[in-house]
C-alpha cells in the first residue's frame, strides 16, 4: 500500500528530499535527484502514487516521473564512474548529492534518504533512514533517479549487449558476472567495484 495519504499532506513539511540510485551497481554513474515540493499544494493523485521506487513497477516509475517533473522542482546529478573509482562510491554519491540540492536554488530544510547528509550545503539536513517511505519528497527523487539511470543502462545495452544490462542495469547478475569473466570491462565498468570480484580489469 503506498506510504503517503493525501488527507494528511498538510502534515508533511515541504522540504527538499534527496536520493541516489546506482551505488551499488558495477557500473555506470551514480545518479542523484533533488526534489522540492509543497505536499499541502501538490496534486493529492499524484501525491498518492509515490513510493520508494523499488516498490513499484518499471512502467509506473516512468509514468511519474514527467508528472513530478512538471509539478516538482527537481535538479539530477551524476557521479561519474571515474568519480567513483577516484573518490569511492560513497564520495562520489555525496558530491553529486551536493550539486543536486545547490542546482534547486531553494532556501529549504534537506531530507536525505540513508545515514549520510549533505556535505557543503548552506541548509539544515538530516538523514533519514527509510526516508523514501516517510517523505514524499525523498520518494520523488527516488522514482525519477531510478527511471533516469535505468533508461541510460539500457540505452548503453545496445552498444555493449554481452553484460546483461537491458535487465540488470548494471548490477552484479550472473549474467553481468558471466560477461566480465568472458569479455573483461567495458569503459563503464567501475575499476574499484571490478578488482573486488576478482575479474579481469583490461
Amino acid at each position: 500500500m503506498p506510504p503517503f495519504d493525501p488527507s494528511l499532506a498538510s502534515t508533511y513539511p515541504a522540504v527538499i528530499g534527496c536520493d541516489e540510485v546506482g551505488r551499488g551497481a558495477l557500473c555506470g554513474p551514480v545518479i542523484v535527484a533533488a526534489v522540492w515540493f509543497d505536499p499541502a499544494v501538490f496534486p493529492s493523485d499524484l501525491l498518492a502514487r509515490l513510493d520508494d521506487s523499488k516498490r513499484l513497477k518499471a512502467s509506473e516509475r516512468e509514468a511519474l516521473t514527467p508528472l513530478i517533473r512538471a509539478r516538482a522542482q527537481v535538479a539530477v546529478a551524476a557521479g561519474s564512474r571515474a568519480l567513483v573509482d577516484r573518490l569511492n562510491v560513497r564520495g562520489a554519491t555525496l558530491d553529486a548529492m551536493r550539486r543536486a540540492v545547490s542546482a534547486l536554488e531553494r532556501d529549504a530544510p534537506v531530507r536525505v534518504d540513508g545515514r549520510d547528509v549533505v556535505p557543503g550545503i548552506d541548509l539544515p539536513c538530516q538523514a533519514v533512514i527509510g526516508g523514501d517511505r516517510l517523505v514524499p519528497q525523498i520518494a520523488a527523487a527516488s522514482i525519477v533517479a531510478k527511471t533516469l539511470r535505468d533508461a541510460l543502462m539500457r540505452r548503453l545495452a545496445g552498444r555493449y549487449p554481452d553484460y546483461g544490462w537491458a535487465s540488470n542495469v548494471g548490477y552484479g547478475t550472473r549474467t553481468h558476472l558471466a560477461g566480465l569473466a568472458a569479455r573483461g570491462r567495458s569503459p563503464h565498468h567501475r575499476l574499484s567495484f571490478t578488482r573486488a570480484y576478482g575479474l579481469r580489469t583490461g
